[in-house]
């Protein structure tokens, strides 16, 4: 299984491989992007079953990243041949056009064509035409691409398919909260906030008209210079990364979590708040509706007066503000790591059943 440092993805690989602990599955998860920071080597050695490969190299969506890409790609092949897995779990696109051995499965977590149409209102410039051309020649090979919602997995048919075969299994997280802790007069967010998907900036500019502070955590530096934003503001506090026994804190702590995204193909953060009961303010996209039904109060993300009369009713008004946050946690309920790791095992089981019956009919065929 591939894995990057900088986003949810290392999030997500780290909560699958654990769930897949129960099954006996082991893991050889190869580590690209930043290297692994402290925290998350303490997080990774938790894992019985999980072996950590460790690189640098560059990310596709990174600026000129084709050279690591392809050297990553070799890394990744000799990996294969030391490890000799059952089968290649891919958390980006384009080392799916590699010549692997064993049957490969690609997950869609995000991709920049999407991001900058939900974005920047338009189709990527030219610059991005390399990405687009190995991004859709590593979809066109893989053997089953999955998503975490239909709405993602649409946009990646939209800019890069057709695809051969297709799943959606929706993300799980495990965050145990202490249920215990009062909520606090105070507006938390959390992400990368040079990330314009994110939307934090909007956040910034109605906190000095809020009643309650405005907290935000994550990254301020971005990897990729490009597509960066400022996020400042009077009543807007920035603290930095925060590692995840913080971010447990502040989320127990925090009565709305606010996160007016223009472009959240699934959004984990958002799930580690509802597990907390925090009232989920959040952008009125079609992937955080299919995610969130009626337990989010949902707002345009370029609309600021809808944000801040939003953040005004759930602050003004107590039984809104219980409500929201109590469907919030019921609905978070449904995304658990035990039904994301069998909606993987089905996806692997399905893959390994298919790739044994080509074998067959190929031998019988050269008989």
């Amino acid at each position: 299984m591939t894995a990057d440092t900088i986003g949810g993805v290392w999030s997500y690989a780290l909560e699958l491989c654990r769930a897949f602990e129960h099954y006996g599955i082991e893991v050889a998860l190869a580590i690209m992007g930043n290297a692994l920071t402290k925290l998350q080597y303490r997080e990774a050695a938790l894992l019985s079953n999980t072996q950590i490969f460790e690189s640098k190299y560059k990310l596709e969506w990174m600026d000129s990243p084709w050279s690591d890409v392809d050297a990553a790609g070799e890394w990744l092949l000799g990996l294969e041949e030391k490890f000799e897995p059952d089968l290649i779990h891919l958390n980006g696109y384009c080392h799916a056009s590699l010549p692997w051995r064993a049957p490969k499965l690609v997950v869609g977590h995000s991709c920049v064509l999407s991001w900058w149409k939900a974005v920047k209102g338009c189709d990527a410039p030219s610059d991005w035409f390399a990405y687009h051309a190995r991004v859709q020649s590593g979809l066109s090979v893989a053997d089953v691409v999955i998503a975490a919602t239909e709405a993602m997995l649409n946009c990646l048919q939209e800019h890069y398919g057709p695809l051969r075969a297709t799943k959606v299994i929706p993300n799980g997280r495990n965050l145990l909260m202490n249920s215990l802790r009062s909520k606090e007069p105070f507006i938390f967010s959390a992400g990368r906030l040079w990330d314009e998907a994110k939307n934090v900036s909007a956040l910034s500019r109605v906190a000095p008209n809020l009643p309650w502070p405005v907290f935000v955590a994550g990254e301020s530096q971005c990897p990729n210079q490009t597509n960066a934003e400022e996020c400042r503001g009077p009543r807007l506090r920035h603290l930095g990364r925060l590692g995840p026994a913080e971010m447990k804190d502040w989320y127990a702590r925090a009565s709305i979590y606010a996160l007016p995204a223009r472009y959240e193909p699934f959004g984990l953060s958002i799930l580690e708040a509802a597990l907390a009961r925090c009232a989920l303010v959040v952008g009125d996209i079609p992937s955080l509706r299919e995610v969130w039904g009626n337990a989010a109060i949902y707002v345009p993300p370029d609309d600021q007066e809808a944000l801040q009369d939003a953040l005004e009713d759930l602050i003004s008004d107590d039984a809104l503000g219980d409500k929201m946050s109590e469907l919030a946690f019921q609905r978070a309920q449904e995304f658990t790591p035990e039904r994301m790791a069998k909606g993987y095992l089905e996806a692997y089981s399905d893959l390994l059943q298919r790739t044994r019956q080509q074998r067959e009919q190929q031998e019988v065929a050269c008989a």
